[in-house]
C-alpha cells in the first residue's frame, strides 16, 4: 500500500511528460527514465516565451536556471525574482511551481547567485482499498536549493559551478519501505559573449553550455535501487540584432541532450530471469557518472534514437525602448521521447525598479496537458531600487 502510494504520486509527475501517447507503439515509446522529474521544468516567463530557450540569450536575473554563467555580464549590480507556474491545469486545479531567483554581482569580473524551487503535487487522496477508515489526504511536494558563483575569465567569456540541494517527498508515511529522498547535484556552465558586424549594425553574438544535476542517485526507500535524477546538457546560441535606436530583436535557439541512461528492453529470446540481472547490472547498478558517460550510446534503436533524445527549441524577442517585449518560440521533443511539441508567446512589460513578465504554451500535440500553460515572473532591480530611495 505504502509503495502504491508513492507511485501514484510519482505518476502525477511523470504526466508533465507523457502527453496521449495511444496511437503510439510500445516498444518505440521510451521517454526519459529519471526521478524528481520537476527539475526539468523551466520556471521563467520569458524563457517559457520564447520556447524554453535561455542558454545564451541576454542575460537576466534568471540565468541561474539556464545558465550561470551568464550573471558576470550583466549591467544590474543585483536582482531578485518571483515565478509562478499553475502545472498542468487542464488535468488538476491545485499543482503549481514556484521559484525564487537572485544574485548580486561582486565587482566587475565575477558573481554569487542563488535559487529556491518548490514544488507542490497538490492535494492527494489515499485510501487502504478496505475502508473508508484509513483514507487520508496528504500534500507531495518536491524542492530544491542551489548556491553559484560565476567568474569572468577575459571580457568575452565566463564561467560558472553551481551547488544543489534535492529533496522529493511523496509518501504519507515514513518506513523502511517509504520514506523522502535527497540528492546533491553540480552545475557546470560556460558563456561567450562578443561583437559582430553584420551590414552595418553591430549584433550581440552569444554562445552557452550548461550542464546540469550532475550527481548522486535518489532512494525513496524499500530496495537497493536508487534511481537517477534528471542530468542534462545545454547548448544555446543567440544573436541581438539592433534595429534602431529604440527597437531591437534577438533570436536564439536551444538544443537539451537528457544525462540519463535508457532503460534495457527485454530481447525477443530472453527470459524473463535473464533480462532482470540484466536490467540490474546494465541499469541500477550503474552509478550516476557511469550513467552520463552511457547516454550517449545505450538506445536500443542506435544513433537514431539517440539523435531523438534531443530537444531543441528556436524563439524570437522583440523589445521597445528596453521597455516592452514581444515573444515567440517552438519546443520540440521526439513522439518516442515524450512528444512535448508546442509553441509559446510571451509578453514583458519593464520600469526602472520593476519588470512584469507571462508567458503561454500553445501546444501541436492532441491531448496534450501542457497546452494553456501560464508562467509569470516578477523582477526587481536592485540598482534601480537604490536610485528610487536615493531620490527621495
Amino acid at each position: 500500500m505504502k509503495q502504491d502510494i508513492r507511485l501514484a504520486a510519482i505518476s502525477l509527475l511523470a504526466l508533465m511528460a507523457l502527453p496521449s501517447i495511444a496511437d503510439e507503439k510500445k516498444d518505440m515509446f521510451r521517454p526519459e527514465n529519471a526521478s524528481v522529474t520537476s527539475q526539468s521544468i523551466a520556471p521563467d516567463a520569458r524563457a517559457g516565451g520564447m520556447g524554453d530557450i535561455g542558454a545564451a540569450t541576454d542575460p537576466d536575473v534568471m540565468s541561474q536556471y539556464w545558465n550561470p554563467a551568464k550573471y558576470p555580464f550583466c549591467i544590474s549590480r543585483a536582482g531578485v525574482a518571483l515565478n509562478y507556474t499553475p502545472w498542468l491545469r487542464q488535468l488538476v486545479s491545485d499543482m503549481d511551481l514556484a521559484y525564487l531567483a537572485g544574485y548580486y554581482r561582486i565587482g566587475d569580473y565575477s558573481a554569487v547567485s542563488a535559487s529556491l524551487r518548490y514544488f507542490s503535487l497538490g492535494e492527494v487522496y489515499t485510501n487502504s482499498g478496505s475502508t473508508n477508515d484509513n483514507s487520508m489526504t496528504i500534500n507531495p511536494y518536491e524542492m530544491s536549493m542551489d548556491v553559484a558563483y560565476s567568474l569572468m575569465l577575459s571580457e568575452k567569456f565566463s564561467i560558472a559551478a553551481a551547488v544543489r540541494w534535492i529533496y522529493s517527498d511523496l509518501t504519507y508515511d515514513y518506513s523502511d519501505d517509504t520514506s523522502p529522498g535527497s540528492a546533491f547535484a553540480v552545475d557546470l556552465a560556460a558563456y561567450y559573449q562578443n561583437y559582430i558586424n553584420i551590414g552595418q549594425r553591430e549584433c550581440q553574438l552569444g554562445l552557452g553550455l550548461d550542464i546540469s544535476n550532475i550527481g548522486s542517485k535518489i532512494n525513496f526507500g524499500g530496495d537497493d535501487n536508487s534511481e537517477f535524477i534528471p542530468a542534462n546538457l545545454r547548448l544555446g546560441a543567440s544573436l541581438m540584432i539592433p534595429i534602431d535606436e529604440y527597437n531591437r530583436l534577438t533570436i536564439a535557439a536551444d538544443a537539451n541532450k537528457p544525462l540519463v541512461p535508457t532503460m534495457p528492453i527485454k530481447g525477443a529470446n530472453e527470459s524473463d530471469e535473464d533480462f532482470e540481472v540484466r536490467k540490474q547490472k546494465d541499469y541500477y547498478d550503474l552509478s550516476s557518472i557511469s550513467g552520463i558517460f552511457k547516454s550517449f550510446g545505450d538506445a536500443p534503436g542506435g544513433f537514431r534514437e539517440e539523435m531523438q533524445e534531443i530537444r531543441w527549441s528556436v524563439g524570437a524577442e522583440y523589445v521597445y525602448n528596453d521597455k516592452f517585449a514581444l515573444r515567440a518560440g517552438y519546443h520540440h521533443e521526439s513522439e518516442n521521447k515524450g512528444n512535448r511539441k508546442y509553441f509559446t508567446v510571451g509578453a514583458g512589460f519593464k520600469m526602472n525598479v520593476f519588470s512584469l513578465d507571462a508567458g503561454y504554451v500553445i501546444a501541436t500535440a492532441k491531448s496534450n496537458p501542457l497546452d494553456q500553460t501560464l508562467r509569470f515572473t516578477l523582477s526587481f532591480d536592485m540598482d534601480g531600487i537604490k536610485d528610487l530611495f536615493k531620490r527621495r
